[in-house]
């Protein structure tokens, strides 16, 4: 497999200069747009990498899965109150959408329903950013992996639109914690630094029905992990999700960083990165290197069972 990886990673990496890196966060404007990598992480402990796998970069958008199993696990079906799990149809950060539908997000993947998220976990831990950073350090198997400040500074200091975001839902009495704590809290999960071994390992309870096999933990339950993997394959890659399903066939989650976790049940966890985005927020190359491995490798989760 791992010449496998290294051959798809030759095929896309011309797609580089195709995409452009996420210029609305000021500090992720300055990376690097010539690198990429993969990790596959399989059930069977193998791991399989190439590239750029171990260069740490800011996870961003893939933090919502992670908040979000924290909310199901403190309080289950509980939170479906508050928001639901349906795409959105939208751009990930539309006010358009919450305000005709009363301050109810449609999903917890878009901005609107990560702050949800965010507030429910504001509610359950006394410092919602380190239970975060210790949560993904467990699943992850890495002590060391840490919320990159600076990233976390930039992005509140831009925060303008996700706080009116986090008001309006007040205003619908769907928000019940301070706004500023809650963005904070929000944007040290974004700007978590994680390389594609960490994100793949960190997925690994997805593919293995809510089982981690790095901590020996029970993280969900195996129906649950398998409607968290339905909202990934439904509303994970902001509104390209349809076109991911269509290419790659799997549950999966981007990040504005320019990282995807992908996710084959029963098999591997994968974390492709290359932070040269296309015009929906995802990475080009990444899209494309996960097509090329769903085809020699994968599998669609939509093709039958051999």
């Amino acid at each position: 497999m791992q010449d496998m990886l290294q051959e798809i990673l030759d095929q896309v990496r011309p797609l580089l200069s195709q995409g452009q890196v996420a210029q609305y966060i000021p500090a992720l404007a300055q990376v690097d747009p010539n690198q990429l990598g993969i990790a596959v992480q399989g059930l069977d402990g193998q791991l399989h990498c190439a590239g750029d796998a171990y260069t740490p970069f800011s996870i961003q958008s893939i933090s919502k899965v992670f908040s979000l199993v924290q909310a199901i696990n403190h309080s289950g079906e509980d939170i479906w109150s508050r928001l639901g799990y349906e795409p959105s149809g939208q751009a990930f950060n539309s006010l358009v959408q919450l305000e005709v539908e009363k301050g109810r997000p449609r999903n917890p993947f878009i901005n609107a329903g990560a702050l949800v998220i965010c507030d429910i976990n504001q509610s359950r831990f006394a410092t919602p950013a380190l239970s975060m950073r210790d949560f993904v350090r467990r699943l992850a198997g890495n002590p060391r992996i840490v919320s990159d400040t600076v990233v976390a500074e930039s992005e509140y200091q831009h925060r303008a639109r996700n706080a009116a975001m986090a008001w309006l839902m007040t205003a619908f009495g769907n928000f019940h914690n301070d706004v500023d704590a809650v963005l904070s809290s929000y944007f040290h999960h974004c700007a978590l630094s994680m390389n594609c071994v960490d994100v793949a390992r960190g997925f690994a309870f997805l593919a293995n029905s809510g089982y981690c096999p790095h901590s020996g933990e029970h993280v969900l339950s195996a129906r649950q992990a398998q409607q968290v993997n339905a909202i990934m394959a439904t509303s994970g890659l902001y509104d390209e999700a349809g076109n991911f399903a269509y290419r790659v066939g799997l549950p999966g989650k981007s990040g504005v960083g320019g990282g995807i976790v992908a996710v084959v049940p029963g098999r591997y966890s994968i974390c492709v990165w290359s932070p040269a985005l296309n015009a929906s927020g995802n990475s080009l190359a990444g899209i494309r290197a996960l097509e090329l491995l769903s085809e020699r490798i994968t599998g669609s989760v939509f093709s039958a069972v051999p």
